[in-house]
């Protein structure tokens, strides 16, 4: 598929890193914590909406934002190993490199919460609006992840790609 200019489009993996990625047993990680990420994050979402509606339920909603954050590190750490094992380095892969860039602000605005946390930087309500802001990153986040696994599909499988004849 060409990409904008008409250069044709650098695949996302080599032969070489699509068998190391397939190797990998950070794949499978990264497998079981995306989903993971996802439903820890739908469950704080709640829990901060409430927050932020009723004044109710401050202790759980903190609690479950650090959790978010947790995991949000736990799946950073094993990322940076995953992208080290299949492209050679730990960041900024030219494959992941916009994704790595918003995972940065990601991490910071997930971070900032619990710095403003421990130190009572923030009331409640600020605590929780910043939450929202890592949140919203995260889900753009989630979202170029969530591109790029398709690209990797369609790429392995060129046969399952839309047409406009396949398309109705």
């Amino acid at each position: 598929m060409p990409a904008r200019g008409g250069q044709p489009r650098r695949p996302l993996y080599s032969p070489a890193e699509r068998a190391r990625r397939d190797a990998s047993r950070w794949t499978l990680v990264q497998g079981i914590l995306a989903p993971l990420q996802f439903l820890v994050f739908l469950i704080s979402l709640g829990l901060v909406l409430r927050t932020l509606a009723t004044g109710e339920g401050v202790l759980a909603a903190n609690a479950s934002i650090v959790a978010k954050t947790f995991v949000l590190y736990a799946i950073m750490i094993t990322g940076s190993i995953w992208e080290k094992d299949v492209f050679g380095r730990y960041l900024f892969a030219p494959a992941f490199y916009w994704e790595d860039m918003v995972s940065m602000l990601v991490l910071a605005l997930h971070s900032a919460y619990l710095a403003a946390l421990v130190t009572g930087a923030l009331d409640t309500t600020g605590l929780m609006l910043l939450a929202l802001a890592a949140y919203a990153s995260y889900a753009v986040n989630a979202g170029q992840f969530l591109l790029k696994l398709r690209a990797a599909r369609l790429q392995a499988s060129p046969h399952l790609a839309l047409t406009p004849e396949t398309a109705r």
